[in-house]
This record gives C-alpha cells, structure tokens and sequence, in this order.
C-alpha cells in the first residue's frame, strides 16, 4: 500500500472519533443563567397547620338494651326520620313476663306474710306490756315480723326490677333525629353483660356536622376556639368546606391519643351542612389559620431566602449589606440588596415592610445548559451554575 494512502486513512479515522466523541459527548457547552422574579404586591398571608379528621354529627346517641333476649320487631332502618319517644324496637317478651309474673307472686306471698307477722307482732307487743306473755314469746313474734319486713321489702324490689326489665324490651327513639346505623335484626339474640350493645345510631340533625381533627403536638400550641378552617372531603374534592375551631379537647386519657410515640389531640371543628353533602365518617382533610393578615404588602417566601454567591457570580456585580433580612433586585448585571421587615411569614407569600410595591425581586436562578449546534438541555439550579 502507498504511504499517501496510507496516511489519508489515519486522516479518516482520526475525524471520524472525533465526530462520534462530539455526538456521544455532546459538544462544547455554554452554561445559561436564567433568573426568576417577581414583584412586590398586595396581599393576603397566612400561617396555617394541617391535619386529618373525621366528619361526626354535633349530636349522635348510641341506642341500645339493658336486657339480655331475642330481636323481635324492628320498626325503623338506615336514614328513617324518627321522633323523640317513637317505638322503633321490640324485643321478645315471654322470658321476661315470666320474670315478671313469678317476682309478683312472690311479692304477694311476702307480703301476705309480712301483713301477719306485723299484727302477730303488734299483738304480742300489746300483751307483753300487761305481762300475760313471757319476754321469750314476744321477742320471737319480734324476730320473725322483722324477718318477714325484711323479706317483704326484698319481693317488692325484685318485682321493680322485674317490670323495668320488661320495660326496656319496648325500645323508644331518645331523641328526635334520623337512623344512621341499624347493628341488629329480627331474630337476632343479644347479650346485655357488661356492656350495653348498641342497636341504633340516631343523629339528632344532619345539617350541623362537626370534624373532629387529630392536630400533631408540634402544631397544638396557638390553637384556639374561634380560629377559622377550611376542609376538603374525597367525595367532592372541588369544594373547600368552611368552618370555626369550637372546642380544643385536653386530657391525656380522653382527648389525646399516643401512637408511635408521637402524640395528637383533637381539635373540633363545626362543619354546617345546609346541602347534606357531609356525611358521617367521612376522612376531612384540614387547614386551621393560625394567623392571617388582609391586603398587606408581600413577598414570595424564596426572595428571602436567594442570596447571590459573590465567588461564583462572575461578570455580575453583587452591592450587598449588612441587614438579617433582605432581598435583591438586578439591573442589568448588577446585583443590589435591600433590607426589609418580615412579618407573617405563609407557606408561600411572607409579609414584609421597608420595600416600595411593584418592585421587582429576585426569586431564584436557573441555569440551562446549552449545547453548541444541537440546542438546549437540561435545565434547573444546580452547582455548576454561578449561584
């Protein structure tokens, strides 16, 4: 092969890793500085806390038996409007009129028995007084009228108990409302123990509802009743629900509750329910205003926080001063503190003084890279970048 040819072959290999090294490395590259700004406006600011809750009605009662037996008739279901003493259960009655049949007769034999005993008594009373019967004859008629008192008394309890027992087997509505839970139904056994089982939830008026939030420890300080809330529901996730803190609830057996080690305590919320979209037990999702402030003069939160990096900002004239709180204009290439006031700070906006409306701060810096002969990529801060 002749060294000419030869030569012109390295030549071609030599551009042609050079293209490829260009393509898979993607070129020279010029980095871009892009600022974000904004302007000093008028607004609202606000310090708020979130948290999670339950929708309760304000009045709900628990209905249930004190007595054990069978579900016989059920008069009401879920969402049946019922008023105050309305007969929405029965139970079985048949075990307990023979409750109530047997402590009456033994009522009446007690108190037969009782009835002579006392004029026995009252008898001999009269006797031992003239002395015509011996003190051991008296004190006997003495013994058995108060055994038999004692007895009297005891049937007469026991057939009260008897007759209430019966009584709670025709179940009345407490109060006037609407049925939003049925635990029972007909022919059902149950089991009046050491708990009263629960066979009804009414709930007194659906359009006064409350949220009952769990507020994290970190967040309860400055909570207090009259606060307004906002709270979102799943099922309409357009719609912000309005309402006031009425109650913060203290206690650590009945109001706050420890999981994971981390404490919570619930924070009532009225919910007014005009249209009936809130139903019970539905997850609110809520934001309690802490503090809020109307038409005041605004920043967002990250001006506060931008400060240019005088090491790095090259070609870039940076006028700084010595202030604990500040922000920076730019005009041109040339970088200019101003020390402000902050007041209420947001989780966005942050109050400040010391600075005219409309003008324009810097938020943050961008850097693009840009890619010589095959357009932009990337984008975003990053440490390259001269800030």
């Amino acid at each position: 092969m002749k060294k000419k040819t030869i030569i012109w072959i390295v030549v071609a290999v030599i551009l042609a890793c050079g293209i490829g090294y260009s393509l898979l490395s993607g070129g020279s590259s010029d980095l871009k500085v892009n600022f974000v700004k904004a302007k000093v406006t008028r607004g609202d600011v606000s310090a708020t806390i979130t948290a999670t809750g339950k929708i309760e009605p304000v009045t709900e009662v628990e209905v249930g038996t004190q007595v054990s037996g069978i579900i016989d008739k059920i008069y009401v279901d879920y969402n049946s409007e019922v008023e105050k003493g309305q007969l929405i259960a029965e139970m079985d009655k048949v075990t307990l009129m023979s409750d109530l049949n047997s402590s009456q007769a033994n009522y009446n034999g007690q108190k037969a028995n009782y009835e002579y005993q006392e004029k026995t008594y009252n008898r001999n009373k009269a006797l031992h007084e003239k002395q015509l019967i011996s003190d051991t004859e008296f004190e006997q008629s003495e013994y058995s009228y108060l055994s038999a008192k004692a007895q009297y008394e005891q049937s007469k309890a026991n057939l009260a108990k008897a007759q209430r027992n019966l009584s709670y087997a025709t179940i009345y509505s407490p109060i006037d409302g609407v049925v939003i839970n049925k635990a029972v139904e007909e022919g059902q056994t149950v089991a009046a123990g050491f708990n009263t089982p629960t066979l009804f939830n009414i709930a007194a008026d659906l359009t006064q509802m409350r949220v009952v939030a769990d507020v994290d420890e970190a967040d309860i300080g400055g909570i207090v009743e009259g606060l307004r809330a906002t709270f979102t529901v799943d099922a309409y996730p357009e719609d912000v629900f309005e309402g006031t803190v009425v109650q913060v609830r203290l206690g650590e057996k009945s109001s706050s509750t420890t999981s994971s080690s981390v404490v919570t305590y619930e924070v009532v919320i009225n919910a007014p329910n005009d249209d009936l979209k809130l139903k019970p037990r539905l997850t609110a999702n809520v934001t309690i205003y802490k503090q809020e402030k109307k038409n005041v003069v605004v920043v967002p939160s990250r001006a506060l926080r931008f400060t240019p990096n005088p090491t790095n900002a090259k070609g870039y004239i940076v006028n700084n001063i010595d202030a604990p709180q500040k922000v920076w204009t730019l005009q041109g290439n040339v970088f200019t503190a101003h020390a402000v006031d902050a007041g209420l700070s947001g989780n966005q906006m942050t109050e400040v003084s010391g600075i005219d409306e409309g003008t324009e701060v810097v938020v943050e810096v961008n850097t693009v890279q840009a890619q010589n002969g095959f357009g932009p990529r990337g984008g975003g801060p990053g440490p390259g970048g001269p800030f």
